[in-house]
């Protein structure tokens, strides 16, 4: 194995494999002035050198007829590793045989270049080529800076999103009599059941994530009702609970008129659940009357927490009822209809979900 590299004031290394010392000196003299040459005198030097250097390699000159391992069975090897699209090749040969002309340009090559070279034309060809790769390459860098870039800024306008959400919770927050652990709850069991059960096994995770944060903003419509209504310390008359009703119409058109969170992965997941999270399973919810599979997924489970999460905790109109009691109440159909399978999930997840309110 014969290596050798002759520095110039050029960081590129191009490299020359070729068995002849003289057509080694005869390239190197050609394009040394621009470029760091690097030399090997074999076919499995030259690839060693390859594997090694890999795109710090702007160009490789590379004889067919060498010892060890030849032109061709190099530029098969290149191919196997990929290196073929990232490094430019250029086949010297003194051979005139079509078929090695054929398969090499098969492989990947540039250029065939044939022995004697002219010096003036070999370095225009060859020259001409590094510069086609250094735009590309530099190309390919700018491209995965502005995605960098994009990626960030798509992260800045998601948590900007979030935080409007979650304002939007907090402002219904010091409007009613509900705390801020209330949505805390909804969401930690939301994404609990939908991690845990079999209710979330074809949802991804960043979709769950998704779907939680948007859980927050279940009651937002909650906004729109007058605080005599929203805060009455006892049951509402037919017309009152008209008026409450309408928070799940409002809050999704509320939803709707924030431009900002349209682009954000959440908003879907928070525009359903805010408008549907009161239907049931029989037909008997509001404010469409949806039935079944009708009603979205996520806010069905939105429903069924948050009817459990109100149950077990104090109100202006209630005292808290047992979790016991709470879970009797759901099964017996007192607090509507909720979907078989999604109520056998949440049972058997309610010990895990009862321990939330314990935290």
């Amino acid at each position: 194995m014969n290596e050798n590299t002759r520095t110039s004031q050029s960081a590129e290394k191009l490299l020359i494999a070729d068995d002849s010392d003289l057509n080694r000196i005869v390239l190197s003299n050609i394009f040394e002035e621009d470029h760091t040459i690097c030399e090997a005198a074999d076919g499995r030097a030259a690839l060693e050198i390859i594997r090694r250097s890999g795109e710090s390699l702007c160009a490789i000159l590379l004889d067919v007829v060498m010892p060890e391992m030849d032109g061709i069975q190099v530029l098969r090897a290149m191919k196997a590793e990929g290196l073929l699209e990232k490094i430019p090749v250029f086949l010297v040969t003194a051979q005139n045989s079509s078929d090695i002309t054929r398969e090499a340009y098969d492989l990947g090559v540039m250029d065939v270049i044939t022995k004697p070279v002219v010096s003036y034309v070999v370095r225009r060809r060859v020259n001409s080529v590094i510069e086609l790769f250094r735009a590309r390459r530099q190309l390919r860098a700018k491209v995965a800076l502005q995605q960098d870039e994009l990626l960030a800024q798509a992260k800045k306008l998601a948590n900007l999103s979030v935080g409007m959400l979650e304002s939007l919770a907090t402002a219904i927050e010091f409007r009613s009599d509900e705390s801020g652990a209330h949505v805390r709850r909804i969401h930690d069991c939301t994404v609990y059941l939908l991690k845990h059960t079999d209710l979330g096994k074809d949802i991804s995770s960043d979709r769950i994530d998704q779907i939680g944060i948007a859980s927050i903003t279940h009651d937002v419509g909650k906004i729109a009702i007058p605080d005599a209504i929203l805060n009455k310390p006892g049951r509402l008359t037919k017309d009152e609970f008209e008026v409450m009703k309408t928070h799940t119409v409002q809050g999704a058109r509320l939803l709707s008129q924030i431009s900002q969170l349209k682009d954000f992965g959440a908003y879907q997941y928070a525009y359903d659940i805010a408008l549907h999270h009161h239907e049931r399973w029989d037909g008997g919810g509001y404010p469409h009357g949806l039935k079944g599979n009708e009603i979205p997924l996520w806010a069905q489970i939105v429903s069924l927490v948050d009817v459990y999460d109100a149950l077990v905790s104090k109100r202006c109109y209630k005292d808290a009822y047992s979790f016991n009691t709470a879970l009797q109440m759901i099964l017996d159909g007192k607090c509507g209809q909720f979907n078989p399978k999604l109520l056998q999930c949440f049972f058997l997840a309610e010990p895990a979900l009862r321990a939330l309110y314990r935290a």
